[in-house]
């Protein structure tokens, strides 16, 4: 399973995993809208790896069969982290 992997110019460490590249097809329009315009960042096949660094792979491939995309969220910053920066 391939997955075309967009950055969200809007914000921050926010990804959109599509299974084929350009196709929006599947996400919802309140969605692309508050992702804003979709900066192409990469492409890999899903089926060739075990893991992602940020998010459940397993869960990238059910959303992305089911729904047609995955929506990566930023990471979650607690403010004891957001102290030490």
């Amino acid at each position: 399973m391939l997955a075309s992997i967009y950055r969200s110019k809007k914000k921050d460490e926010m990804y959109l995993y599509v299974p084929v590249k350009d196709d929006f097809s599947a996400v919802p329009e309140a969605l692309l809208k508050a992702f804003g315009k979709p900066e192409f960042a990469l492409q890999i096949n899903l089926a060739k790896r075990d893991k992602l660094s940020r998010v459940d792979i397993e869960e990238v491939k059910l959303k992305m069969e089911a729904d047609g995309y995955f929506l990566q969220m930023p990471p979650v910053i607690h403010s004891n982290q957001a102290d030490n920066k």
